[in-house]
């Protein structure tokens, strides 16, 4: 017979442990944005994809990136600060992820 209450209970810790990880990540990247270090990625031109994307198209999202990031109206201590606690959520979620691993691997606690 299936212990319905275990698997509940194994469903709510599995979701609120996901959503606790995408959050704390989340507002990382939200202070990491409010800081000025926009984690900006150039596109990838991929010759078999569908939509390639030309050199000024590129060009264009690479200086839309670049002024976005001076535009920032936050003084430098709250910068400061907002890359401080960035990095402080991004170190506890992967703290998080680390823990779960070690509750799902029996070998490290056995």
């Amino acid at each position: 017979m299936i212990d319905w209450f275990s698997f509940l209970e194994v469903l709510v810790a599995a979701w609120l442990g996901a959503s606790v990880v995408v959050g704390l990540y989340a507002l990382g990247l939200r202070l990491l944005a409010v800081s000025g270090n926009v984690p900006f990625v150039p596109p990838v031109e991929f010759d078999e994809a569908i939509t390639v994307l030309t050199p000024k198209q590129v060009r264009k999202e690479t200086k839309r990136a670049r002024k976005a990031s001076e535009r920032n109206p936050y003084s430098p201590g709250v910068k400061l600060l907002a890359r401080i606690g960035a990095y402080v959520l991004f170190g506890l979620a992967a703290l998080v992820v680390l823990y779960g691993i070690y509750l799902i691997v029996p070998y490290f606690h056995s």
